[in-house]
């Protein structure tokens, strides 16, 4: 699936997707790399990685890969500041990484809380703050944050994610206000039910459960990753240089 969109300002720059190597996150990495982009990635997946940079080896500027645990708020750090080095100051920040574990609300434990916050929330704040002074010495740059229209809703299998999720749309309206006078733009999109190869494993495990899903959006058709790419490349791009402190939700109208 290709939009066949074209956004020549994203050319070029440098940008850095976190939980890159598969799903919704390898999507966006193709989308930026065929915009001819300098993409850097983070995951720990390794093989899907070498997978996804030897699909794209015809594209101007052959990803970057960086095994990276993002919950690993130091390591993040340094995989940042090794993108800088290799590829130049980051110029687009998309920050992919999740987990949509669901556990009932009498089963969550302290450490389940935490795990969710510590990969749906927290590496959001901390990558945007490292690339904060990369992009300001860029004189601009925009942070993409994936939040999730799971929390709108209130999951009620996922109240430690849906939480963390909510808290991305938080974080994304203070970044905005706090970035903007150094040309920062800060925005996030909330996915609907996005069928990556992931949620067909362990949620939507039959065509039917998959077909009940459409039924209750108001198009018709599967949301798959490259819809959720097209946004985060409309938003990176200077065709939505006024569009700030925003959460868009790509959801096909189910809601």
């Amino acid at each position: 699936m290709n939009t066949g969109n074209s956004y020549p300002s994203l050319a070029g720059r440098v940008t850095l997707i976190t939980g890159g190597a598969t799903g919704i996150g390898s999507d966006i990495v193709r989308g930026f790399a065929r915009q001819s982009a300098k993409v850097a990635f983070l995951d720990i997946q390794d093989g899907a990685a070498a997978d996804l940079i030897a699909e794209l080896e015809g594209a101007a500027h052959a990803p970057t890969y960086l095994r990276c645990d993002v919950t690993d708020i130091a390591a993040l750090r340094v995989a940042i500041g090794e993108v800088r080095d290799t590829l130049g100051p980051i110029s687009v920040l998309i920050n992919n990484a999740a987990n949509d574990q669901r556990r009932d609300v009498a089963e969550i434990e302290p450490e389940d809380w935490d795990a969710a916050q510590d990969i749906n929330l927290r590496p959001h704040f901390f990558a945007a703050q490292a690339v904060h002074p990369q992009m300001r010495e860029l004189g601009g740059g925009v942070i993409v944050n994936l939040s999730s229209i799971a929390w709108r809703g209130g999951a009620p299998a996922m109240a430690h994610y849906t939480t963390a999720k909510a808290g991305v749309v938080g974080l994304t309206r203070s970044l905005a206000k706090a970035f903007g006078p150094d040309g920062i733009r800060v925005n996030a999109i909330e996915p609907g039910a996005v069928m990556t190869d992931r949620q067909r494993r362990l949620w939507f495990k039959t065509d039917e459960a998959v077909d009940a899903v459409v039924g209750r959006q108001c198009v018709g058709g599967v949301l798959k990753g490259p819809d959720i790419a097209a946004m985060a490349l409309f938003l990176a791009s200077d065709d939505a240089r006024m569009i700030t402190k925003q959460s868009i939700s790509v959801d096909a109208g189910i809601r």
